[in-house]
């Protein structure tokens, strides 16, 4: 059963025995071995076994698929050997007499080497635990780090190596995310996994209110060049919150491990953009602090909007036609401080804070609006988003002497204020001039506060079985203030004086929601190369909701408790690995979906939050398979999610203006598949890509004909890297992605596609480098046709965003450095509300305010809930 992987351990281990190569195959992790002249090797029959346990040096964790070999020292070649399987054990049997070598061996790890004598037939060797270290070393004052393969699969997620990717220098986190396998951005960067927007995105497994009223903003305060690693866990077990009916986007930043005092600094320029972040780090032996801040300004981002609308009310038809130019900006920041002290050997403490802010503008310039085929209004309209927010973290972790037993108390408070508004100037549209005859505008304030305390304990029973057990309580107070105004005249400010929009009264939204959790999860391995996961975790949520200016007006929301079973379970066969899951999970409403207030930039088309709504709950069904081939690396999954209900929009007529508000009124079923591929072709050229595909059937079950929706069809997304090593310190990269059509409730939003081209120039020290990409070059501009039928609607939108971008990037790092190993943290994770309205996907950038949006969903009032998700 094990062959496939014992005849790259073998081969892995003569190359380390040669001295060629410093690390074996890592199992999942890496490219498998050159290939050697060499006889297959013959193990001579005996009855001795060996055993032992691989483990990381810095956490205890499990070192999973870990080569292990057996070389007999008098003729130097491998006699035997095996993987290690989930919990870091390998067993390798019928051992017989002699001096042999074990050697241990992991992509990003130092090989380790252990003498084995067998003086009898029944001298089993039990080796106990085997610490393995990283490879990170200090050479020349340089960081040396072993290769790794930019997709890597693991037993429980996909991980993408971000920084092994040279063209998301000078990028955002929404630029990391598009090269993910299983995610999708659309043009405004709202991420979607496997076709559902219903996702959690965690910051270093920690949540943040960053993250919490706009993902796609959010995302561009995180620079690309502090990506590590991109997770994507599509089954999670119960150690994770219930919330996230798709699944948890994880992205780590870089962490320092090097004593001393380092600085680095990247920048970069471009035609839509620049950044700079810098960062510093004090460590030595026992403790550190890091200090880092991130700059990115946004500009020079326009493009043009166009919507043919069709409404039938009370049996009148009425047409408009709706033009405008469009353009955005925006500033994005972001700031931490940590902390982390190694008090003794089974005693650390980590803090840290963040700091992030945003300020983004989005205008409709010349909106026009032509109602059946006669000029009937002009306006100039702005979006305004703000927003401020801070983290604070506290965690607390001890371990014991027996490995893998470890316990820990963790801490979080956040808040985020933001500001929401929009304005309209009314012009004359028959007069030359721009002449402002009045002037709307909503302002919309809002304030979110969350805090979690979260306790996580974990033990082995056996050598083969674990168990993990933990509680957790969050409590979070929303508060969204909104009113709207009317200038008559439009000139002067003080003018303006409150109108009830869209017969909507200014109030005060207070919405309060606490949490308790608590989890069960029992792991067990087997000889047999059969690992499973099962666990069960309950949630009881309680809910308080009240407009404050409306006495008797206060929402009675009952209380509710969830049971969310996990089942994970692999099995490593000679033709490859097999994984089998499932879960259940659920999605709670954000403040996206809640908030009462009305989104009216667009006349035509407003939308309105609903604060009754209740959660949504999945079913997820999936099976894996990977292997490999030679050079070449394959992964593949299909999966099956069924959603009941699920929020959906629905649309109504006003006149010709078209309102649309969220209920718990539909079941969507996904069914699909998605393949990785990654080819190292030589030691200089490794090429890979994929493709997502899901066959979305989506109903909102309503009984009015005139509201009943059903939609169904194939989406899909591919993508394809490359990357070539040039020699003396050149370097080339290639990406593109392409989406086809994505299924709405309602119609379809239009497909797009991006590309990019990067070149790099290491300096000679290793210390930085320079280089040069390319973004969408071939064009100048980008099309989406987007389109919405219902029996009272039609429209027709077409979008174009003018995206070509050219950018130079500079990064340099100071001070000397020696490597020291440190514990990896603990940190909180709530992954518990839904994020964002709308379906499956939002409406693509640049579309004019409510215009060929597709299925998009109210407009925030601000404020939500953090996301996140993840254990700990």
């Amino acid at each position: 059963m094990k062959k496939l992987f014992l005849l790259f351990s073998l081969l892995g281990a003569c190359q380390i025995s040669n001295a060629q190569m410093p690390t074996g195959l890592g199992g999942f992790s890496g490219a498998a071995p050159k290939k050697e002249a060499v006889a297959a090797p013959v193990a001579p029959k005996g009855s001795a076994k060996i055993v032992g346990y691989l483990l990381d040096s810095t956490d205890s964790k499990a070192v999973e698929f870990a080569s292990v070999a057996l070389i007999n020292k008098t003729t130097g070649r491998p006699v035997d050997g095996t993987v290690a399987d989930q919990v870091g054990k390998f067993t390798i049997t019928k051992v017989a007499v002699g001096s042999y070598k074990l050697v241990a061996s992991f992509l990003g790890y130092n090989s380790i080497t252990i003498p084995v004598e067998i003086t009898n037939k029944n001298d089993d060797k039990d080796l106990g635990v085997i610490r393995m270290g990283s490879n990170t070393q200090m050479l020349a004052e340089v960081t040396v780090e072993g290769q790794r393969a930019l997709i890597e699969e693991k037993v429980d997620r996909t991980v993408y190596n971000a920084e092994k990717d040279q063209t998301n220098r000078g990028g955002d986190a929404t630029d990391v995310l598009k090269k993910v396998p299983m995610l999708s951005v659309d043009l405004d960067g709202n991420p979607s996994l496997r076709g559902s927007s219903n996702i959690k995105v965690l910051i270093n497994n920690k949540p943040s209110t960053i993250l919490a009223s706009n993902i796609a903003d959010a995302l561009k305060q995180i620079p690309a060049d502090m990506i590590k690693t991109v997770e994507v866990i599509t089954s999670p077990s119960a150690r994770y919150d219930a919330e996230g009916s798709a699944g948890i986007i994880n992205i780590v930043t870089k962490k320092n491990t090097l004593q001393g005092l380092t600085f680095s600094f990247d920048t970069s320029a471009g035609v839509r953009g620049s950044s700079l972040s810098m960062n510093g780090n004090f460590r030595n032996k026992t403790w550190g602090m890091s200090l880092g801040g991130y700059g990115r300004s946004q500009y020079n981002v326009n493009g043009q909007s166009e919507s043919i609308q069709t409404t039938l009310n009370n049996g009148f038809l009425t047409r408009n036609v709706q033009t405008s130019d469009t353009r955005s900006s925006g500033l994005f920041g972001n700031y931490q401080l940590g902390f982390d002290w190694d008090i003794n050997k089974f005693n650390s403490i980590t803090a840290s804070s963040r700091i992030g802010f945003r300020n983004g503008n989005s205008w409709g310039d010349g909106l026009r609006q032509v109602r059946n085929d006669k000029l009937f209004s002009l306006r100039n309209t702005n979006s305004l988003d703000e927003s401020a927010n801070i983290d604070l973290n506290v965690d607390y972790t001890h371990t014991f002497a027996k490995p893998q037993k470890e316990f820990s108390i963790l801490a979080m408070m956040s808040n985020n204020n933001r500001t929401n508004d929009f304005f309209n100037d009314i012009m004359n549209p028959n007069s030359s001039m721009s002449q402002i005859m009045n002037s709307i505008k909503n302002i919309n304030g809002s304030v979110n506060k969350e805090a979690t305390l979260q306790l996580d304990y974990q033990t082995p029973i056996t050598k083969l079985q674990m168990i993990e057990f933990g509680a957790k309580i969050i409590g979070r107070q929303v508060n969204s203030d909104y009113a709207s105004f009317l200038n008559p005249t439009g000139n002067n400010p003080s003018n303006y004086t409150k109108v009830n929009l869209a017969n909507l009264p200014s109030n005060v939204f207070d919405y309060n929601q606490n949490i308790l959790g608590t989890y069960f999860s029992y792991t067990l391995s087997t000889k047999s190369k059969w690992s499973m996961k099962l666990g069960g975790r309950y949630e009881y949520t309680d809910i308080e909701a009240s407009f404050l200016k409306k006495e008797g007006q206060n929402l009675t929301i009952p209380p509710y408790g969830v049971l969310v079973p996990s089942f994970n379970m692999s099995k490593t066969f000679k033709s490859g690995t097999w994984r089998f899951s499932f879960n259940r999970r659920i999605q709670r409403p954000g403040i996206q979906n809640l908030n009462p207030n009305v989104n009216a930039t667009n006349p035509l088309s407003i939308s309105q939050g609903n604060p009754n709504l209740s959660p949504e709950y999945a079913n997820n069904y999936e099976i894996n398979y990977s292997k490999f081939v030679k050079q070449t690396y394959i992964s593949t999954a299909l999966f099956v999610r069924n959603n009941t209900g699920a929020i959906n929009q629905i649309r109504t007529v006003i006149g010709d203006t078209v309102k649309t508000t969220s209920m718990n009124i539909g079941v969507e079923n996904a069914y699909g598949m998605n393949i990785n591929i990654n080819m190292n072709l030589s030691n200089k050229l490794m090429i890979g890509g994929g493709g997502d595909f899901s066959y979305m059937v989506l109903k909102n079950n309503v009984a009015d004909p005139l509201m009943n929706a059903s939609n169904q069809g194939l989406q899909s997304n591919f993508r394809i890297f490359g990357n070539y090593n040039i020699g003396n310190g050149w370097g080339a990269q290639l990406f593109s992605f392409y989406r086809a059509n994505q299924i709405l409730l309602q119609g379809t939003q239009g497909g797009f596609g991006i590309y990019s081209l990067s070149m790099k120039k290491d300096f000679k020290n290793k210390r930085g480098s320079i280089g040069i990409g390319a973004e969408n070059f071939l064009t100048n501009g980008m099309t989406i046709r987007s389109e919405t039928k219902t029996p009272l609607i039609t429209q027709q939108s077409t979008n174009i965003l003018r995206n070509m971008n050219f950018k130079i990037n500079l990064s340099y790092r100071f001070g000397k450095m020696s490597f020291t190993p440190t514990k990896k943290k603990k940190s909180v994770n709530n992954d518990d509300q839904k994020d964002g309205g709308g379906d499956a996907t939002p409406a693509p950038a640049q579309s004019m305010p409510g215009m060929g949006g597709g299925d998009r969903g109210s407009r925030g009032g601000g404020g939500g809930y953090s996301g996140g998700g993840g254990p700990r």
